[in-house]
């Protein structure tokens, strides 16, 4: 897990040592234990690393890593679980290495001897650069899910990228600019789909997507893995037999990422995942560590999980170790928050994932598993059991005439702003009713909180433009095209790798740790969208198959308990002094800039709640990246 960052002229500009340094340096955090740049002898490309050392410990390991004659030349920020079965297969091929066990070199001479389709070989997660000298061609890699993130923008003849945007922004000829678009998206999905940034002219570079970019300035962009190319229908199986296969790989999964020469432990919280996850690392520890979050109160909005945890930790027999939060730390965190993420990520709970991570760093951990994935493939959120009941109804053969109708008379009622009036809209426009598991605002809510300026340019506009590709790709590959399908292949395309995953990814990293995600393995993924519809909602209940699986891994009362989730009681704090700071951001947001309505923001900050949140994210981003 490290800080990469680079760069590929297309002519005249001369890429230097010290201008890839200076890409390199604000990745520091990610990698505290090494750096190194590499520049091309004719100052065509740079590479720029900084490293966090968990594989390999050598200094043979260091990046940039070359393949023997020096012809492939690669950076990764992530990590190659099955390297060892990856290098005996290669060596048998003729391949030599001189690193003892260091996954990055294998990845240089799996590229030597397959090209770039080796990354169909790779189970893990990474994001790679690899220069290709003998073709002079450039290539960025994301993984299949989407884990680790990587950025790049063109601009004055060259190519840069690099693993967080403040790579990018150090460059002083990087043009900095709102993308008016991707702040429409964000209003309705918490945080920007792939390829937009929240600055004009970055991009983000999807998942299970390969760049390649020639000397002279070519692009070409695939799309390299879809988790529905790879399921196998596996109709006529039994619920056990099912859940049989769930385990199975859930096992392989977790002992995949306790892989490692640095110690790892488990983000606990007590509910299913992360119990899952403990439960099933913990056999053959001597001592597995857990790290858990509670608050200095019981919110009505989210009552503490601590004593959950604590019973997990005891049952698997973990050393628990604890952090208690309060308003007092979120106000405190504000600054450093919006420094980390780079641009508005706006989902709370990245905040106690931070102090996770510093609360694990403080005791000599460097990897940490988490839950991330479960709910998304197994039918875990309770709002998902009502957005199928709404799905349903809204494929039942009801003339788009009569749902105008219903439309007009939610109008008149004066409900033209609420969900219902939202979902029925999207029946009568013919597009599915779920538009992911994080939304925040209608399109009706969001064309009166743009300025009026921004409602005349993007009047026409609507968040379903960043969804219609999502959409046509599931009806050409799906197996079996539900509604539960569509929202757990539409999270998996966007919620997860953009919201969820980048939050953990970013506030991980800021404390110099690494976090891994069993229930994202792709093998597992490809299985979750095997199983039939009518398996992951037998008799209604929650992560039915899920919950088969880990009987017997589990007591009843963990498996059996109602989901809470992991939250921050923002809510609560909204009546206090984090109310009294968004007023103040929002109001310096809307005198000096032209994005958003400031009468409707007045209105909504009557009452904030979580909403507000959204908001307070955008105007801290805003001051910290353009205010003078």
């Amino acid at each position: 897990m490290c800080g990469i960052a680079g760069a590929l002229s297309f002519g005249d500009f001369e890429v230097t040592a010290d201008y890839v340094t200076a890409l390199r340096e604000p990745l520091a955090h990610r990698g505290p234990d090494g750096a190194r740049t590499w520049v091309s002898d004719d100052a065509r490309v740079g590479l720029g690393f900084r490293r966090l050392a968990i594989i390999d410990l050598s200094e043979e390991a260091m990046q940039p890593m070359t393949n023997e004659d020096g012809r492939v030349r690669l950076l990764m920020n992530g990590e190659i679980y099955n390297h060892a079965d990856l290098r005996h297969e290669l060596e048998e091929a003729g391949h030599r290495f001189r690193t003892d066990h260091a996954d990055t070199e294998v990845i240089a001479h799996a590229f030597e001897e397959w090209g770039i389709d080796c990354v169909k070989r790779f189970r893990g997660m990474f994001a790679l650069a690899i220069w290709d000298e003998g073709e002079r061609r450039l290539w960025l890699v994301r993984d299949r899910v989407g884990i680790k993130p990587l950025y790049w923008s063109i601009h004055h003849g060259r190519l840069v990228f690099g693993s967080e945007i403040k790579a990018l922004l150090a460059d002083p000829e990087q043009p900095r600019a709102v993308d008016e678009e991707a702040l429409y998206h964000y209003l309705s999905f918490l945080t920007t789909p792939a390829p937009l940034t929240m600055f004009a002219g970055i991009n983000k570079l999807p998942a299970a997507t390969w760049l390649r970019i020639d000397l002279d300035g070519t692009l070409e962009e695939r799309r390299w893995w879809d988790p529905l190319d790879e399921a196998a229908p596996l109709q006529g199986r039994t619920d056990d037999e099912l859940a049989g296969l769930v385990l199975g790989e859930l096992r392989t999964s977790v002992a995949l990422r306790k892989v490692s020469d640095v110690p790892v432990g488990i983000f606990l919280s007590g509910g299913l995942d992360s119990s899952t996850n403990a439960a099933l690392f913990a056999p053959g520890e001597e001592r597995v560590r857990t790290f858990s979050i509670g608050y200095d109160e019981n919110y009505p909005s989210y009552p503490n999980e601590l004593e959950w945890a604590r019973r997990v930790a005891q049952l698997v027999g973990a050393e628990q170790h604890e952090k208690i939060l309060s308003q007092e730390d979120v106000l405190g965190f504000l600054p450093r928050m919006i420094d980390i993420l780079d641009e508005p990520i706006a989902d709370p709970v990245g905040i106690p994932i931070y102090y996770l991570s510093e609360l694990a760093r403080s005791q000599g951990v460097i990897v940490a598993q988490a839950g991330e994935g479960a709910d998304e493939l197994f039918w875990g959120y309770p709002s998902w059991r009502t957005h199928l009941r709404i799905e349903r109804a809204n494929a039942l053969p009801v003339p788009r005439a009569a749902k105008r109708v219903g439309l007009a008379a939610l109008r008149a009622a004066g409900r033209g702003k609420s969900r219902p009036y939202e979902f029925l809209r999207r029946g009568a426009e013919g597009v599915p009713v779920f538009w992911g598991g994080a939304e925040a605002f209608t399109e009706t809510q969001k064309q009166r909180l743009l300025s009026p300026r921004l409602r005349r340019e993007h009047g026409s506009r609507t968040s379903w433009d960043a969804l219609a590709p999502i959409r046509q790709r599931f009806e050409e590959r799906a197996w079996e095209q539900t509604p539960l399908n569509w929202m757990s292949y539409l999270d998996l395309s966007l919620r997860l790798p953009e919201l969820l995953l980048l939050r953990i990814d970013k506030m991980s990293m800021a404390a110099s740790l690494e976090a891994r995600v069993p229930f994202l393995d792709h093998k597992l993924v490809e299985l979750a969208f095997s199983i039939p519809t009518a398996a992951k909602t037998r008799d209604g209940e929650l992560k039915a198959i899920l919950k088969r699986a880990v009987r017997g891994v589990l007591p009843g009362e963990i498996i059996d308990r109602p989901k809470q989730g992991f939250r921050v009681p923002v809510d609560e704090w909204f009546l206090d002094r984090l109310g009294e700071r968004t007023r103040r951001e929002l109001d310096v947001f809307c005198r000096e800039t032209d994005l958003l309505d400031r009468s409707e923001v007045q209105r909504l900050l009557a009452r904030p709640k979580r909403d507000a949140w959204y908001l307070l994210n955008l105007a801290l981003w805003w001051r910290a990246s353009f205010a003078s």
